[in-house]
C-alpha cells in the first residue's frame, strides 16, 4: 500500500544561535531536531556572535542564496580605548590609548553621532585578518594565527543606517544595518581610529536577515521540543508569483519552457505589467486544492519562462499527483494578494 505522507522535511527554522557555538554546530542542532536529511544556512555567525540564523532544511537549501545576499542588522557592544588583534574580545590586547575628548556620556554620544556620516552609505572597508576570507585556498585567520599578515585591499560595503542605543563611556551599544560582506569588527576598529583611541567589539548580535527577524526565532530548547518549520518559499517573499493549473504545472515539472502568452503574469503593486521589463524571476505555484503549493522558480527570457530552480522531482510528483495539504509542503503558505487567478 502506498504511503500517502512524504518522508521528507523541507522548510526554514529561524534559530537564535547562542554564544560559543559555530554556525555549523547550530545547523546540526536544528537538522537533528527536525529529522532532516539536508541542512544549511543563509550566512555565517562567528562563535562570539549570537542571534538570528536562518537554517534551511531539505529543499529550502536551494533558496538559501537568495537571503545570503540580503542586508543584515546587528547590535554590537563596543569598548573604546582598547584595540585587540582580532577586533573583538577574544583577541590579545595590542594597544590601550586614552580618549582625549570629553568623556561625559551625553557629550560622547554627540561625538559618536557626529562621526556617523563618515561611516554611512557606500564606504571602503578593509577586511580583518582574522576572517574566513580565502587566500590560496586557506582562510586568512589560519595565516594570522601563524603570525603571517597581508596588506588586504579595501572593499566597498554599504551601511544603511547607524543608531547609537546607549553610551556609558568607555562603552557604547550600536545598531548597524548593512550589506552582505560588511565586517562589524572592522567598522568598530575604524571608528576607534577616527576618535584616536582605538576600539574593539565585546559582543555582537544579529537581529535581522532581509525580512526575517530575531523576534520570530527559537532558542535551542524550543527547537528540540517543537521546531517552527516555515515554508520553503518564506525565504523569497520579495519575488512575484504565478499560479498554475495542472496542465501548465506538469509542463514545468517535466522541464519544459512555457510561452508568456500561455500564462497570466502577475498584475499588482509588486509586479505590474510595466515592471515586467525589469523582473526576470518568478515563483510558481500549483493550485488544485487550496492552499497553493510552491513548485520553485522560473526565469523570463525573450517572452518565454524557463524552469530555473524547482523543487525535487519526488516533491513535485507528490503535489501534482495527490494535491491536498501537507505540513511539509506549505499548509502555512497564505494566499497572497498578488497571486493571480489560476489559468483555465
Amino acid at each position: 500500500m502506498r504511503d500517502t505522507m512524504p518522508r521528507w522535511t523541507d522548510g526554514v527554522v529561524l534559530f537564535d544561535k547562542p554564544l560559543g557555538i559555530s554556525s555549523q554546530k547550530a545547523v546540526t542542532i536544528v537538522k537533528h531536531a527536525c529529522l532532516a536529511n539536508k541542512a544549511g544556512h543563509t550566512g555565517t555567525l562567528d562563535p562570539l556572535a549570537t542571534g538570528l540564523l536562518a537554517v534551511c532544511l531539505g529543499e529550502a537549501t536551494k533558496y538559501s542564496q537568495d537571503l545570503f545576499n540580503a542586508d543584515k542588522t546587528y547590535i554590537t557592544k563596543i569598548h573604546f580605548g582598547v584595540t585587540t588583534e582580532t577586533g573583538d574580545a577574544e583577541g590579545k590586547i595590542i594597544s590601550q590609548r586614552q580618549y582625549e575628548g570629553n568623556t561625559d556620556n551625553q557629550v560622547f554620544l554627540e561625538t559618536l553621532e557626529g562621526i556617523c556620516p563618515s561611516f554611512t552609505g557606500a564606504i571602503q572597508q578593509v577586511p580583518p585578518m582574522y576572517s574566513a576570507i580565502k587566500k590560496d585556498g586557506r582562510p586568512l585567520y589560519a595565516y594570522a594565527r601563524e603570525g603571517e599578515m597581508f596588506d588586504l585591499a579595501a572593499r566597498e560595503v554599504h551601511i544603511r543606517y547607524l543608531k547609537w542605543l546607549s553610551v556609558d563611556f568607555p562603552y557604547a551599544e550600536l545598531e548597524v544595518s548593512c550589506s552582505k560582506g560588511t565586517y562589524i569588527r572592522s567598522l568598530v576598529s575604524d571608528m576607534g581610529e577616527l576618535l584616536g583611541c582605538g576600539a574593539h567589539l565585546t559582543a555582537l548580535r544579529r537581529t535581522k536577515i532581509g525580512h526575517l527577524q530575531i523576534e520570530d526565532a527559537q532558542i535551542e530548547e524550543e527547537v528540540k521540543v517543537s521546531a517552527n518549520l516555515m515554508a520553503v518559499d518564506s525565504l523569497i517573499t520579495h519575488l512575484p508569483a504565478i499560479i498554475l493549473n495542472q496542465e501548465v504545472a506538469l509542463r514545468f515539472k517535466m522541464g519544459q519552457r512555457v510561452a508568456v502568452k500561455d500564462i497570466e503574469l502577475p498584475n499588482s503593486p509588486e509586479a505590474n505589467q510595466g515592471d515586467l521589463v525589469t523582473i526576470n524571476t518568478f515563483k510558481i505555484y500549483h493550485l488544485k486544492d487550496k492552499p497553493e503549493m510552491f513548485m520553485g522558480l522560473v526565469e523570463l527570457k525573450n517572452g518565454v519562462l524557463h524552469p530555473k530552480r524547482l523543487m525535487a522531482t519526488d516533491r513535485l510528483e507528490y503535489l501534482l499527483g495527490l494535491g491536498g495539504s501537507d505540513p511539509f509542503l506549505g499548509t502555512d503558505i497564505s494566499i497572497r494578494h498578488h497571486l493571480t487567478k489560476p489559468i483555465h
